[in-house]
Parts: structure tokens; C-alpha cells; sequence
């Protein structure tokens, strides 16, 4: 079994399927670009769903991996290890002030959910404030603080207490907190809710308003962390510093891993909380490795000046589909005037690969070592497909 067709059987036959698939067997990587198993190049601009920003089969990432699988996989955290001390503390360093602990575990989901309890626990409340199209998530706590119906509705009753206001409306947002909140949740740009930053007025209000009721400011900076805004963190675009951030993605340069980080208001969950395989040295060698790349090569400067090359490149010749730009670093979205799904298949064909964020929203998350020439591969083929579009 060598062709495309003979795996795609196979794992149709074997997969229990959950996600809509896309026609292609992807082969191998290496930096922005992605192969299928036929050979056919594309520029990624879906990294993993925001995953892979220092680039796939990164140098540095895999030498740390494999030194590491050679030396010692798990160890669980009821033993002291050097290679997750080591990470720790530059998590630490690297994250805004004030977050210096963290729990690590092994996703964004994950992540999510031990925020909550983290929260619950440290303020003796119950309620959460989310935002309206946010997203935290798919597991029974993350799909509670997630507005979308169609992610909620099929396995509900969910996680009570959580309320939402839409985002950038102070007014409800400061109507929403209560003496029973435990933290109101954001995301600082709504990554699946269309590419939608907050303003530097609401995360001030949310931050003064959780300060004056005894609430937590939780900030969801999972598709958001580790350079991808044009910031290390999106914090940092508003000097903002958040009692919890939930971190994922990028973290460990696609080995899976998640993690929360904690001001010291933050009550210890001494025997409450766990993980098996969460901050195993695999895992933290190559969160290590993926770190110290972004720091080295300036990853989150590179993707604030090529976010301002895409986004003018693309200005060039704006295909008149493309209703608004909403951009944050290489933190992309176009909002189109028709459905988005009949155009992703289309830039397939074009050898570029992206995503939704919503209906009618092109989502672009490229690796953040993608160089110049790609991005103009990339706007010519957006603007080839959504003017054949408009034809």
C-alpha cells in the first residue's frame, strides 16, 4: 500500500472520524513547506492549526528530541526531573509578570480545564464570563466556556455557571461580573471566532473590573502565544498581566503539550489536580528547543514585519471577495463575502493550504520562519482563487 487513494482507505476504514477531511496524504515538511505522499509542495498556512510556528521538522526541535528519546521518554511529576525544571523556569521568564508557576499537561483542552478548576478553587466561586464566538475547546469544561451552539447543544447539559458578553462590550461585560465569579475568560484575538482582536479598552476593563470584584482574569493565549501576534504573547500588546494563561500550540514545536501559568494568587492544588504523561522530558526538551529557537531568531519581530508584508502585498491587488482584513502579527483573517469551504479546496489545487475560522472567514497561520517569496506564492494564490471566484 504505497498510493494516496490506498491510505485514505485505510484510515477511513479504521479511523472513528470526527473532522471533515481534505484530499490530500500529507508525507513530510520542512520549515513553510508541506509534501504529499505523490510529492506535490505546499506553502502551509495552516501549521498544524497554529502549531508548528518555528517550522516543521525544525533542526533544533528534533536534535532535542531525539537526544531526549535516547536518554529518558517519561517521568512522572511525583519525581523531580532536570529537563522539565529547566523549562520551567524559562516559561517563567518568558511569560508576562507575575506568571511564574506553571502546570504542565499535554493540550489546549486540557489546559482549559485546569484553569477552571484552578480558578474554582482559588476564589471558593462558581461562574465563569466567556466571550460570544470564543473558543476554548472541545472537552465537557472547554465546550461550556465555548459560545458556538453547534460545538455545545449535542452534549449538553454542560459544566453550569458560564455566561457570555459579546467581545469589546464593556457595558455587559461589567453587567455579566458577579460576587459569584470565579474569572471572566478571553481570548485576546478570537482565533476560530473569525480573527477577531479585542481593543486595548475592553482588556483594560476586564482587567480593572476582575480586580475590583475578586474575580481572575484567565486569558486563553493558546493559538495566540509564542510570537504568532508579533508579540511573545498577545499580552503584551496591551502590558497585560493575567492571574492565568493557557498556553498550547506552539509551545513544544509539535510535540503535544499544554500548559497553565499562575500568578502566586493562586491557590495549590496539592492532590486536586494531575497528569500522567503532562510535563514528561520529551515533551519539555522539545518545548526547550522550540523556545530558545523563537528567542534566537526573533520570531515574534519576524512575524510583526511579515504580517505587514502580507497584508500589503495583499492590498496590491485586493480581490474584491475580501470584505475586511483583520490581522494580528501572522495572525491572519479575510473576511470574504461568500462561504470560505469551495475556496480552501480551490487554493489546494494551488498548492497552498489554510483554514476557516468561521463560515465565511480565510484563516492563515503560517509557520513563522515562512520568507518572502512564499508569502507572494501565497497572495498570488488567494488572489487567483477569490477573483475566479468573483468572475
Amino acid at each position: 500500500m504505497t498510493d494516496a487513494k490506498s491510505y485514505q482507505a485505510r484510515e477511513k476504514e479504521f479511523l472513528f472520524e470526527t473532522y471533515p477531511k481534505r484530499d490530500v496524504v500529507i508525507s513530510r515538511g520542512r520549515g513553510a513547506t508541506l509534501w504529499d505522499i505523490d510529492g506535490r509542495e505546499y506553502i502551509d498556512c495552516a501549521a498544524g492549526v497554529g502549531v508548528a510556528n518555528v517550522g516543521h521538522a525544525n533542526p533544533a526541535v528534533v536534535k532535542a528530541i531525539s537526544e531526549q528519546a535516547a536518554t529518558l521518554i517519561t517521568c512522572p511529576n511525583i519525581f523531580y526531573s532536570e529537563v522539565r525544571a529547566d523549562l520551567l523556569k524559562l516559561l517563567a521568564e518568558v511569560t508576562p509578570a507575575g506568571l511564574n508557576r506553571a502546570f504542565l499537561c499535554n493540550s489546549g483542552a486540557e489546559a482549559i480545564e485546569g484553569a477552571m478548576k484552578f480558578a474554582r478553587l482559588t476564589t471558593g466561586r462558581t461562574d465563569f464570563v466567556a466571550c460570544m464566538r470564543g473558543f476554548h475547546g472541545r472537552t465537557m469544561g472547554a465546550v461550556s466556556a465555548t459560545f458556538n451552539k453547534k460545538y455545545r447543544q449535542p452534549f449538553e447539559p454542560l459544566v453550569p455557571g458560564f455566561g457570555f458578553v459579546p467581545l469589546n462590550n464593556i457595558d455587559k461585560l461589567d453587567a455579566a461580573v458577579t460576587d459569584q465569579t470565579a474569572a471572566v475568560m478571553i481570548e485576546l484575538v478570537q482565533g476560530e471566532g473569525g480573527v477577531r482582536p479585542a481593543n486595548a479598552e475592553f482588556v483594560a476593563a476586564a482587567r480593572r473590573i476582575t480586580q475590583e470584584r475578586g474575580a481572575l482574569l484567565l486569558v486563553d493565549e493558546i493559538q495566540t502565544g509564542f510570537c504568532r501576534t508579533g508579540k511573545f504573547f498577545a499580552c503584551e500588546h496591551h502590558d497585560l498581566e493575567p492571574d492565568i494563561m493557557t498556553l498550547a500550540k506552539a509551545i513544544a514545536g509539535g510535540v503535544p503539550m499544554g500548559a497553565i501559568m499562575v500568578t502566586d494568587q493562586i491557590s495549590d492544588a496539592m492532590g486536586q489536580h494531575g497528569t500522567t504523561f503532562g510535563g514528561n522530558p520529551l515533551a519539555c526538551a522539545a518545548a526547550t528547543a522550540a523556545i530558545e529557537f523563537m528567542q534566537t531568531e526573533q520570531l515574534a519581530r519576524r512575524a510583526a514585519e511579515l504580517g505587514d508584508y502580507f497584508e500589503t502585498r495583499l492590498k496590491q491587488e485586493l480581490p474584491a471577495r475580501i470584505k475586511e482584513i483583520r490581522r494580528l502579527g501572522l495572525m491572519i483573517g479575510l473576511e470574504l463575502t461568500d462561504k470560505v469551504q469551495p475556496h480552501l479546496v480551490k487554493l489546494i489545487e494551488h498548492g497552498v493550504l489554510a483554514l476557516p475560522a468561521g463560515p465565511t472567514v480565510l484563516r492563515l497561520l503560517p509557520p513563522l520562519v515562512i520568507t518572502e517569496a512564499e508569502i507572494d506564492r501565497v497572495v498570488d494564490a488567494v488572489c487567483e482563487v477569490l477573483s475566479e471566484a468573483a468572475a
